[in-house]
């Protein structure tokens, strides 16, 4: 991905980062993540409903990396079901983590192909996913 375009889509959706709001509705599955070197902090809200996310949404304070990433992840997983979002997010961590992935299946996640040139980042790029992972295993011990 051209340099420009993926410095574009990062600061677009951390200046107006989507689904950025604070759900008080219990049906969510509500899940903190954090980053202790720094000031990332989100509460990430999942709707699953027969086996698909039906909304997401989160809120807090983070980088522009973290809250970018969050955006646009939580984009990329409403509307998918279960194994759609397990099958995104190991293809996700797989390319933070330089190994074997799908690029067709990242879309606009594609933008973090590079964070591995900056590790101290990876672990903003990975924010999301972590909390993905506490939502999958909610419902796993809740089903």
């Amino acid at each position: 991905m051209e340099k420009e375009l993926r410095r574009e889509i990062i600061l677009d959706n951390y200046q107006n980062p989507y689904n950025k709001k604070t759900i008080e509705d219990s049906s969510y599955i509500k899940i903190n993540t954090n980053n202790e070197s720094c000031i990332d902090n989100l509460d990430i809200y999942f709707k699953v409903e027969g086996g698909f996310i039906k909304d997401a949404g989160f809120n807090g304070e983070a980088c522009a990396i973290s809250t970018s990433a969050t955006s646009i992840m939580l984009r990329g997983l409403i509307g998918k079901s279960i194994s759609e979002v397990k099958e995104l997010l190991k293809n996700y961590i797989n390319m933070i983590n330089e190994k074997e992935y799908d690029q067709d299946l990242l879309k606009e996640l594609n933008v973090y192909d590079e964070i591995y040139l900056q590790p101290n980042r990876k672990n903003c790029a990975l924010l999301p996913a972590r909390a993905v992972e506490k939502m999958l295993k909610e419902i796993e011990n809740a089903g």
